[in-house]
């Protein structure tokens, strides 16, 4: 199987850039498979995040996905946006099958 992630933060910029740069580094790291990975503002992700099956997001922002997550989307919110072994650690256990 195969996963889509989104990065999200309040402006699509800085925060969601550097997740979407650890999120790379630990997709290569745990041989994840991921087809689809995508950075965008908050905005712009909640009506995009049914189109992937994980979202990751600044833990005070997880409420706004409220909507996806009731049609399975996994939601994650990241404490430190540049920690690869927070991420790795949400990731394993989010119910997502990356392997």
């Amino acid at each position: 199987m195969s996963a889509s992630i989104l990065c999200c933060c309040a402006n699509g910029s800085g925060t969601s850039l550097m997740m979407a740069m650890t999120l790379e580094k630990v997709v290569k790291a745990q041989g994840y498979k991921v087809t689809k990975t995508h950075h965008c503002s908050l905005s712009e992700g909640k009506n995009s995040s049914m189109g992937y099956d994980i979202v990751l997001c600044p833990q005070n922002f997880t409420n706004m996905f409220d909507m996806a997550a009731k049609k399975g989307v996994k939601i994650i919110g990241m404490r430190n946006v540049m920690s690869a072994k927070e991420m790795t650690e949400k990731l394993e256990n989010c119910g997502v099958d990356l392997k």
